[in-house]
């Protein structure tokens, strides 16, 4: 399956396509390290969403079966609790609880202010580091969907220090975000089936 195709499918759709893009990128990473690194990464954004209700009824549990369905159960990893597969009937009923709530920049995204308030109190280091690329690349995509047009990469960089309150400033030079050229293309596609739509 290739990464257009993954795309189209959300598979616990309450999650967004954000996390779903994460989980997808998680399963082509080729060291086992990485993937567990940005499973755990997942999983935290994922607790974010759930606030309070982390601490009611094994919602870690429920978490980790979640990403292991988001990933068709393919992700190579050294899960913490043990896996029971779900049906989609299953699925269905176990909504998650997701407040409307005021979005500062809606072309990014809820998850994205979620993620990025995560990269506030982290310590510097490669699992930090790895976030902020996946984050800037989500940014990226976002950005490219709302307005191909509107691409930029200082501008999402400097987003992105917006959001981290100044504690993530990087330049274009110094992180390796997805080529726009990509991006146009699925954009493009994305756009046109919309117009046909209607």
């Amino acid at each position: 399956m290739d990464y257009n195709t993954q795309r189209q499918q959300l598979i616990l759709p309450e999650y967004g396509r954000c996390i779903q893009d994460m989980v997808n990128h998680a399963k082509t990473l080729e060291s086992r390290e990485e993937r567990q690194k940005c499973a755990e990464t997942i999983v935290a954004l994922m607790t974010t969403m759930y606030g309070k209700q982390t601490k009611k009824n094994n919602t870690q549990q429920k978490l980790w079966n979640h990403l292991a369905a988001m990933a068709n159960y393919e992700l190579d990893i050294d899960y913490p609790v043990e896996i029971e597969k779900m049906s989609d009937k299953i699925q269905k009923r176990e909504p998650l609880q997701n407040p409307q709530k005021h979005i500062r920049k809606p072309h990014y995204g809820a998850m994205i202010e979620e993620a990025t308030s995560i990269l506030k109190t982290m310590e510097d280091g490669p699992k930090k580091s790895a976030l902020i690329l996946q984050i800037a690349n989500q940014m990226k995509r976002n950005m490219a969907f709302w307005n191909v047009n509107a691409m930029n990469d200082e501008k999402i960089l400097q987003d992105l220090a917006i959001y981290t309150d100044g504690n993530v400033q990087l330049l274009p030079s110094e992180i390796n975000l997805i080529q726009d050229s990509e991006l146009t293309k699925t954009a493009q596609k994305s756009n046109n089936k919309k117009k046909k739509k209607k």
